[in-house]
């Protein structure tokens, strides 16, 4: 590597893993434990560790087959609708939840029928956690499978059907297993993200205690009267996040492996 770019590559990595480095640093190593005992804490753990799995299941569900249509379809509007779906890896997580409040709300597009006929309300539950975490999660599950699956070589799947192999047959043991890393760092990907959501979340589901008010909801309300148990809630989701990666981190780095 040019030495110019090294310099660059340095200054990067610093810039990528000295913000973490300060916030283990300065952690109030000696109350860690006092704080993490605290019911509210612990609550708001529980929630999110729920929540974030929910939501991961839910993006699994859907982003699974949605990402199998987009890599095997080949009409054009497919192009547009990849474009709208991978929308919320840029929109500001604050728009989503607006979003989501004007369509789930009380006087939303679908909302009011959900109240009106079934007297169903789901902003500022605990569902509305799940559903605006599983909106800016789901797109990294999506994107990583349809990768994979456009990655595939097709011809294990002719192969397949030529000894009479079924779609459902073909897709169970042929495809999935093939794309298992890409569908394991799709999904390491979509729970990191969920677990660590909060401008949709406080949008379309408030923060209730014990109900909606997740880990970096918590987080933000301590700020600003007591740093250090925000310093400590801020470490417990970097150490969950980094888990997930480096559990996964032969899966969705190719080449690298334990």
């Amino acid at each position: 590597m040019p030495r110019g770019l090294g310099a660059l590559a340095v200054l990067g990595a610093a810039f990528l893993v000295l913000p973490p480095a300060a916030l283990v640093w300065r952690a109030p190593w000696g109350s860690t434990l006092h704080r993490l005992a605290d019911p509210a804490t612990l609550e708001a753990l529980r929630l999110s560790l729920v929540s974030a799995s929910s939501a991961t299941a839910l993006s699994l569900v859907l982003g699974v087959p949605l990402a199998w249509f987009l890599a095997r379809s080949a009409a054009r509007r497919v192009r547009l609708l990849r474009a709208l779906v991978t929308v919320p890896l840029v929109l500001p997580p604050v728009v989503g939840g607006v979003a989501l409040l004007l369509l789930l709300g009380r006087r939303g597009l679908l909302g009011q029928y959900l109240d009106a006929w079934f007297g169903v309300q789901i902003p500022f539950t605990t569902l509305a956690v799940v559903l605006a975490e599983a909106f800016v999660a789901m797109p990294f599950l999506v994107v990583s499978v349809e990768g994979a699956l456009r990655g595939l070589d097709r011809r294990f799947e002719d192969a397949a059907a030529t000894l009479g192999a079924g779609a459902w047959y073909t897709a169970r043991r042929v495809v999935l297993p093939a794309v298992a890393p890409g569908l394991a760092a799709g999904t390491a990907l979509c729970f990191a993200r969920a677990l660590g959501e909060f401008g949709a979340t406080i949008t379309f589901a408030g923060s209730l205690p014990g109900t909606t008010r997740t880990m970096p909801l918590a987080i933000y309300l301590a700020l600003q009267s007591d740093p250090a148990a925000a310093i400590t809630l801020s470490l417990v989701l970097l150490v969950a996040s980094v888990v997930v990666l480096v559990a996964l981190r032969e899966r969705w780095v190719p080449g690298l492996r334990p």
